[in-house]
This record gives C-alpha cells, sequence and structure tokens, in this order.
C-alpha cells in the first residue's frame, strides 16, 4: 500500500467548510499558530449559500499544505444535473458563482486516503460518503454507535486511527480493537437538520468553527495518539448575512446559534 506520508507526528483535520469562507480564514490562521506537520481536508467544501468561489480561492492559496478528499455534497455539485440545479436554488447559486477549475478540482479528489501507516481519512466511512460512521440517528438525535458496529462500518480499514467528517458533530471515540476514531466536526456549517435516511437534527450549540488536532506521542514504552477538539471563534453574523441574502433562513440560524431552526 502506498502512502501519502510516512512520517507525521501532528496533523490538523477539517472538514465541512460548506462554503463558509470566513470560518475557514479563521482554522487557517489558528493553525498556522500550531506545530503541525499536515493538514487534512475530509470534503463537503463548497457547497452552501455563503461564498462558494471565494472558499475555493482560499484553499487554492494553501492548495500545497493541504491533503484533501471528496465528500457527498462535493459530488452533489459536480454531478448535478439542470433539472436538479433547477429545483435547488442554493445549488444554482453555487454552480453559478464556482468557475469551471472548482468544478474540476472536486472531480479530481479522491473518495478516501491512507495519510500514513497510522492514518485513514474518510468523509463518512470507508465505502460510502453518505454513511454515519460514528453516529446512530434512529431516534432524531445522534447517539454513538454501538462497538461491533462502527467495527463493522470500519470494513478491512486497520489504521490505528481513522479520521472522518460528515456529521458536523466532533467526537473521539476508541474501539474495542484499540483503533481511534475522530470526527472532525465542521468548520463552517455548525447545526443541520436532514431527513435521509429519517429525519434527524445534528446540533453544535455554538456558533464555532470546529476542527481537531490529532498528535503522536512517543515516550519508551509505546506511541500513543491524542486529539484536541478545538472551537474557534469567527464572523459568524457575516456568514449568516450572506446566507440570508442567498434566501437562506435556515443556514443563517444555524451559523448563528449552533442550532436548528425550528418551523
Amino acid at each position: 500500500m502506498t502512502y501519502f506520508n510516512k512520517n507525521l507526528s501532528t496533523i490538523a483535520a477539517i472538514s465541512d467548510i460548506h462554503s463558509n469562507v470566513f470560518a475557514l480564514e479563521a482554522v487557517l490562521a489558528d493553525i498556522q499558530h500550531r506545530n503541525v506537520d499536515q493538514i487534512v481536508n475530509l470534503g463537503d467544501i463548497l457547497y452552501g449559500p455563503i461564498a462558494p468561489k471565494a472558499t475555493y480561492d482560499l484553499l487554492m492559496t494553501h492548495q500545497n499544505k493541504i491533503v484533501t478528499i471528496r465528500g457527498n455534497q462535493d459530488r452533489q455539485i459536480y454531478e448535478a444535473t439542470e433539472a436538479d440545479i433547477a429545483d435547488n436554488l442554493t445549488l444554482d447559486f453555487i454552480v453559478k458563482d464556482l468557475p469551471k477549475d472548482a468544478i474540476e478540482w472536486m472531480q479530481s479528489l479522491p473518495f478516501d486516503c491512507h495519510l500514513s501507516e497510522d492514518i485513514y481519512l474518510c468523509h463518512g466511512s470507508p465505502t460510502d460518503d453518505m454513511i454515519y460512521l460514528l453516529e446512530d440517528i434512529t431516534t432524531g438525535t445522534p447517539m454513538v454507535r454501538d462497538d461491533a458496529i462502527i467495527l463493522s462500518l470500519l470494513s478491512d480499514i486497520e489504521s490505528k486511527i481513522i479520521v472522518c467528517g460528515h456529521t458536523h458533530i466532533p467526537r473521539t471515540v476508541t474501539l474495542s480493537s484499540g483503533q481511534l476514531v475522530i470526527n472532525t466536526g465542521s468548520v463552517g456549517y455548525p447545526a443541520y437538520e436532514d431527513n435521509l435516511p429519517i429525519v434527524h437534527k445534528m446540533q453544535t450549540y455554538s456558533p464555532h468553527a470546529n476542527y481537531v488536532l490529532i498528535k503522536c506521542v512517543e515516550t519508551e514504552q509505546r506511541k500513543h495518539w491524542q486529539t484536541e477538539h478545538i472551537k474557534v471563534a469567527y464572523d459568524h453574523e457575516a456568514a449568516a448575512r450572506l446566507a440570508l441574502k442567498n434566501v437562506r433562513k435556515d443556514w443563517a440560524f444555524a451559523l448563528k446559534t449552533g442550532r436548528v431552526l425550528s418551523i
């Protein structure tokens, strides 16, 4: 197996930017003040009613520093038909805002990445970018899955560290296998409601931008990994104003509160 980078001690993992250039800028600035070997981006990058092109432009200025994989809503953009776009005002805004090279860039992104012998990256699960790896949402609110179910969803991934996104909920879960599964949380969209596979809400109850630091600590006895989930304050009101301008009151409320708007 080919690994992207064999020698890593500290990584900064981001995910689910969702076109929020304000949050991304603040997170990248925070990362600059830390001793990080590698930044990784786990997808769902430009979908959102905020600033897709500005987000893409900012990422391109850092592209040599960031390993990026795709998410389900990256696919939603470049797989969209004319009918899909006509039925979705937000998707229409995104497609009109993005240059052709941004679409081509998303199409070129890999599904997953074996970053090193110890670290594996995916958006949702190792087999499906739409599946929540850690959360069971059958009650409508996220609960951590049973250990055996998470292990089954990992399929044949044996890496010590599995880093994922998709749910927007920051978590670190240790499995009976000794593996550590880390969800980065969302940089740019702290709460949402979805109706697939059933109606459920994902809420962080805070407008902060989320990312995670993952650090390898070696002693004479053993090597272990520690995580630090970081919440970064930023101008979420500016992001909310753009969402509202693009007729997404639900996004604006979530960006300001970290909660789902009750209708």
